[in-house]
């Protein structure tokens, strides 16, 4: 077995978004919020669709996955496709163009309607702009409209049937003369505005159509008065706030019409305005989701980033320094393990308080992801960041979190990266803190850790998060293969099959062969040895299957297990399945277990062992006498085989405190009835006290190489 260190804690990762791109913890809000409403809503991007909510589905009579599958002006009518198409190019890059427009669509049962189409900027996906789009049918009151235009060149009764049909519809209406005087409202302008009919006619329309602009609270502009100048259909642009009689106010789109006679002259206009309240709430919330963690109510990964672009910028143009923190909670995975994750979002949200109060108000702070925060200090020098850094440490260390009757210490390890206009990219930065946290966490937590160049456990940190890739690679590629190394007896046993012990080795991308010390402790940092575990194991029986027939071998082949995979509740099925798929025979299967990885799993690695003897699989117990506590956990766990820990064999032959080690090792073998192996034997002098203690099997480079097992 070649030992590697044990991951605590895992690397930084994105979300591949298939849907709309907002944080899985705000997803659910997204979708009961878009699914709520009864307003058409999209979020799309340059090709297509990714989002349509079933309003959207009900408006075109397209289901929601066939929607996903169009481009964004597919359904537009053949007449206004270049408008759309121009508008919601321009919007994904960022170009201030009218974010609404009265459009034609086509239904799929060939219907022609008019919607009222709006489209606003959403956020990113991978990188790429993505779109928030309305649509709302406004059919009817276009009809209307019409029939309003043309009411003032026809005869009394087709007014009247007109006004009646405006009063059915759900927009409010006001008319003018030419003098930008009321002579008409209908009843939902007379509830959104306050004032009768009555009261308004002979008054000027911004008498009783008070509007201000949303963002800045400003007067608008008279779009009646505009209107009647340039005799043209005018449009307010963005939102506007309509304020009622009684004080109230709701958000609003609206237009204004000129109304002609028959020979072109304009006789007065019609003023259209909706009540958009509910959907401009929507949309606030949605994009607020889109950028903020639902949880904590800090902004999250997508928009620190985008922040954090900014200050680089800044920097680099403008000589400013600022300093960027990666935060990693300390002991986060004992509170959630012991008291579920009720408890743990409870302690996320009071270190957010704690660290909240700690920073100054310029100062960003974001959740980056599960306990990992992000803290933004701008405008900064490096003495007041460390300062700033160690004050959050501290707060963090005296913080005691109390959850039903229990209570918890915790800790943070910081990375610290200073932003100077000398700094490389954004995810060079982020690379780097996270690297530093690392190394504080590494160091023995509750720590900072500044980045700088030239930094040796850095440049350590960097080489294993490059086996990432290359490990994944391996895997595309089919770069792994299996290695065995005979485990020879040293007492005479004839009736005991041959053992040998699998090893993978990875070949890399020059065709050379890695051996596991130079890729097994990234895989194991990083997740990805569960991974491999299953791989060695489905490629082991297999060719032991296929040796069983073609060479009558019966050798036992040793199968190493890490402590990850001992852990995973699903990896015994796993096995088990294997097992059956494969044919080969459990006799010929052993499994090898380092001490370390069952005692921390000793629940899982007694239930493991238990299952898999039953079948006829062996089992060696790897390292032993490296921990404190190996005698005392021996007695649960119902091995075959014990395997001295190889430092104990190699320094024998100096030190008779280790010779002494090997022997207590075996004789408590002896006593149990479990069979010893000495492992790392490299020459003979060793071998020949191994034979004097009495050891039952040998291995090593002394006594043989691995080799291919093909």
């Amino acid at each position: 077995m070649e030992p590697s260190p044990e991951r605590s804690r895992s690397p930084m990762s994105s979300r591949l978004i298939t849907e709309p791109p907002v944080r899985q913890d705000s997803e659910a809000w997204f979708r009961a919020l878009a699914e709520t409403t009864s307003i058409a809503m999209f979020v799309f991007n340059a090709d297509r669709y990714l989002y349509a909510n079933r309003a959207a589905a009900e408006l075109t009579g397209y289901s929601t996955a066939e929607l996903l599958t169009f481009t964004p002006w597919q359904l537009t009518h053949p007449d206004f496709q270049p408008l759309v198409r121009e508008r919601i190019t321009a919007r994904l890059r960022g170009e201030a163009v009218p974010n609404r427009a009265e459009i034609k669509i086509v239904t799929r049962d060939g219907r022609e309607r008019w919607v009222e189409l709006t489209a606003a900027l959403f956020g990113t996906d991978h990188g790429e702009p993505t779109g928030l789009g309305t649509a709302v049918d406004v059919t009817e009151r276009r009809i209307a409209e019409e029939a309003l235009r043309e009411s003032g060149a026809r005869l009394e009764q087709e007014k009247d049937r007109a006004q009646v049909t405006l009063a059915s519809i759900g927009d409010g209406v006001i008319r003018t003369d030419a003098e930008g005087l009321i002579d008409y409202m209908n009843p939902v302008a007379e509830r959104l505005t306050g004032w009768t009919a009555a009261e308004a006619c002979g008054q000027p329309v911004m008498s009783i159509f008070q509007v201000v602009e949303e963002a800045t609270r400003k007067p608008l502009p008279n779009p009646v008065e505009r209107c009647l100048q340039e005799g043209r259909v005018v449009e307010l642009p963005g939102y506007a706030v309509l304020t009622r009689r009684d004080g109230s106010e709701f958000a609003i789109r609206d237009s204004v019409a000129p109304v002609r006679d028959r020979d072109g002259r304009i006789l007065g206009t019609v003023l259209v305005f909706k009540d958009v309240t509910q959907l401009r709430g929507l949309e606030r919330e949605m994009i607020w989701l889109a950028r903020h963690d639902h949880l904590t109510g800090l902004i999250n990964r997508r928009e620190f980033e985008k922040r954090l672009r900014q200050s680089l910028s800044t920097a680099h143009e403008e000589g400013r320094r600022h300093a960027l923190f990666y935060l990693d909670l300390d002991e986060f995975k004992v509170v959630n393990d012991t008291c579920g994750h009720l408890a743990g979002d409870e302690m996320l949200k009071q270190v957010t308080a704690l660290l909240k109060s700690r920073l100054r108000n310029v100062d960003t702070l974001a959740r980056l992801g599960g306990d990992e925060f992000g803290v933004l200090l701008e405008d900064v020098a490096a003495e007041d960041a460390r300062e700033i850094g160690n004050h959050l440490r501290l707060a963090v260390k005296r913080f005691r979190f109390a959850w039903q009757e229990r209570t918890f210490e915790i800790g943070v390890s910081i990375g610290l990266v200073p932003i100077t206009p000398d700094s490389l990219d954004m995810a060079q930065l982020l690379s780097a803190a996270d690297a530093a946290c690392y190394v504080a966490k590494e160091g023995g937590r509750n720590r900072m850790h500044e980045y700088q160049l030239n930094d040796s456990a850095l440049a350590e940190r960097y080489g294993e998060m490059q086996w990432i890739y290359r490990i994944q690679q391996a895997f595309a590629e089919h770069r792994f293969c299996l290695y065995h190394q005979p485990i020879v007896p040293l007492l005479a046993r004839g009736s005991e099959p041959p053992l040998a012990e699998i090893f993978i080795r990875m070949i890399d991308e020059e065709g050379r062969i890695a051996t596991p010390g130079d890729f097994i402790p990234a895989a194991e940092r990083y997740h990805l040895i569960a991974s491999i575990d299953r791989w060695v194991i489905h490629a082991a029986f297999v060719a032991l299957a296929c040796r069983t027939l073609s060479h009558g071998d019966d050798t036992c082949f040793a199968i190493n297990l890490s402590g990850q995979s001992l852990g995973d509740d699903a990896f015994l099925g796993y096995v088990l399945e294997e097992i059956e798929a494969t044919g080969v025979a459990p006799s010929r299967v052993c499994f090898e277990i380092t001490e370390t990885a069952a005692v921390s799993n000793l629940a899982q690695a007694v239930e493991f062992i238990g299952t898999l003897k039953h079948l006829g699989c062996r089992f060696i117990l790897d390292d032993f006498g490296s921990g404190l506590s190996s005698f005392a956990y021996l007695k649960n766990l119902n091995v075959d085989f014990l395997k001295i820990d190889g430092a104990f064999v190699r320094d024998m032959l100096g030190s008779t405190v280790q010779r002494a080690l090997v022997e207590s090792i075996h004789q408590i073998g002896q006593v149990m009835g479990i069979r010893t192996i000495a492992e790392s034997v490299e020459n003979r002098e060793t071998l020949e006290i191994l034979l004097e203690i009495g050891v039952d099997y040998a291995q090593g480079y002394g006594i043989a190489m691995p080799e291919p097992l093909s």
